[in-house]
């Protein structure tokens, strides 16, 4: 059990309370468990916000805390009586507490009509133990025990994002379908600097894009409900744990959910976001491609039916503000496959100077996934104020050698290593900021090189950094085995895709394609 007292000085009891958490789950396979913890972590997260409203309308005598209306001033959920944490906690030893449970979350949704459909209801079913459940709810309810009320629901937050991804890590390559690593997510918003307007995400997950671009204002001076926040999620299940991921960190999100998804039910058609950050999944070849040879989004060329990355690009741009930044997680491939017209839409990007810098990203960043991917920003306009015109310019960093193996399999970023990322992308945007702490912008072998579009083109129009960077002077820095097979894996992956590039190439000769 942890101990509620140490809370308040340390909040590394994260990691702790996971570990006991998911102890309690037993035999019961981590995908389902999730929807179990992280519903009761909600729960006692809208009860604790209740709560505090409550008490300050009991102390009103012009008040009445029983009103549901006077919640809905204070932008709180409504909390029904049975619903009430208090409630449940005091009868978690009681063999009905999973059917408590479930009413808890229904009377929750009848009366709260933004929560309708997202909440999990089925913890009354036959196969979950109910002494487990009785135990998770005493280990949740020591979650901001003896703490001011406005921290008790960031420790909450905080409980919420930690149980996500370390459920995501139990499951493997199944949880990167849900959860994007906090280390590519804070690369992306330090990057892109979310500060004021409209946030979107077109394949939000479970919303980790928008917890860290509010993360981001906090952490740098601006005020909560400065950003918009849009977004679109095709599985239902992720959606829902992301409305639930926005309600308990207090962010105001309009995130859509339909199973068509963004490219053939875009819910925001209109929506113009002046910062995009994006997970979609890499490689899709069943996207239904073929039902979409005339939409309007493919101004740079029409994707291949075979691969959906080209489509999320070009959906991305689509809905970019005239002054719009985007930052996209993409398989490495994407930089350099001319498969299936991919290198022509590519060109086509580039030539029409979208593209504003390229990341090279290390390997085993995702939870069960040892491959490399890559980060694509696009810039709708290189000459905004406050920056350097960057015309005819494209970024490009190899960050392959950056982060820390945190076990055997899982790789980190330190703050240090993403200043180090941002601040060379921020400099070379001439940024006063970035420049006072690294200096101007400089080419560094190995790591970074400012590219003009004849670099680009002599490149075959291919984007991979390590082709412009070039190679550091010390050949041998010491890399563990396991960091330099990824990277050895990543070259020989680039040799594939090339090798495949030629193989297409001769073939259109010899078959007449080419001349």
């Amino acid at each position: 059990m942890v101990d509620a007292n140490a809370q308040s000085a340390n909040l590394g009891f994260e990691a702790k309370l996971f570990l006991a958490a998911d102890k309690l789950r037993g035999s019961m396979d981590a995908s389902e468990y999730k929807h179990v913890a992280l519903g009761l972590v909600f729960l006692k997260y809208i009860s604790d916000a209740f709560s505090t409203v409550y008490e300050k309308l009991k102390a009103d005598e012009y008040a009445d805390e029983e009103d549901a209306e006077e919640y809905l001033a204070e932008r709180t959920f409504w909390v029904p009586k049975e619903a009430r944490w208090a409630h449940l906690q005091a009868n978690a030893k009681q063999p009905t507490i999973g059917k408590l449970v479930d009413d808890a979350m229904l009377a929750i949704e009848k009366s709260n009509t933004s929560l309708k459909g997202v909440l999990p209801t089925n913890y009354a079913r036959e196969a979950l133990n109910k002494t487990m459940l009785g135990e998770l709810i005493d280990l949740i309810s020591t979650i901001g025990m003896n703490e001011e009320s406005d921290k008790s629901k960031d420790i909450l937050g905080r409980v919420y994002e930690y149980f996500l991804g370390g459920f995501a890590g139990a499951e493997g390559k199944r949880g990167g379908e849900y959860f994007t690593p906090r280390s590519i997510v804070r690369v992306l918003t330090e990057m892109l600097e979310p500060y004021k307007g409209r946030v979107y995400d077109p394949c939000c997950g479970s919303g980790g894009m928008f917890v860290q671009s509010e993360k981001f204002v906090v952490e740098h001076g601006g005020r909560v409900g400065d950003i918009r926040v849009y977004g679109q999620e095709m599985n239902n299940t992720t959606w829902r744990l992301a409305k639930m991921n926005m309600a308990v960190r207090g962010i105001d999100a309009d995130i859509k959910w339909n199973n068509e998804g963004s490219f053939h039910k875009d819910e925001l058609a209109d929506l113009k976001a002046d910062f995009i950050l994006a997970n979609p999944p890499f490689n899709i070849s069943d996207w239904g491609g073929n039902r979409l040879r005339e939409d309007v989004r493919w101004k740079y060329g029409i994707p291949p039916v075979g691969n959906a990355n080209y489509a999320w690009l070009q959906h991305i741009i689509h809905h970019l503000a005239p002054n719009g930044t985007a930052g996209v997680v993409l398989a490495n491939g994407s930089m350099s496959s001319t498969s299936s017209g991919e290198g022509d839409v590519r060109q086509s990007l580039i030539e029409n100077d979208l593209v504003d810098c390229m990341v090279a990203l290390p390997g085993n960043l995702f939870y069960g996934v040892t491959i490399s991917c890559c980060l694509w920003f696009f810039a709708k306009n290189k000459t905004t104020e406050g920056f350097r015109s960057r015309k005819g310019e494209v970024l490009f960093i190899d960050a392959r050698k950056l982060g820390t193996m945190t076990n055997r399999v899982l790789r980190d970023f330190s703050s240090e290593d993403t200043l180090e990322i941002s601040d060379t992308y921020h400099a070379w945007r001439g940024q006063s900021d970035a420049i006072e702490r690294r200096g101007e912008y400089e080419n560094v072998s190995g790591f970074c090189y400012s590219a003009n579009l004849e670099d680009i083109k002599t490149q075959g129009y291919m984007l991979t950094p390590g082709r412009f960077v070039g190679a550091e002077d010390e050949l041998d820095d010491g890399q563990p085995f396991e960091e330099r097979f990824a990277t050895l894996q990543e070259k020989l992956e680039e040799q594939f895709i090339t090798g495949q590039n030629l193989v297409e190439k001769i073939t259109k000769f010899f078959s007449g394609e080419s001349k």
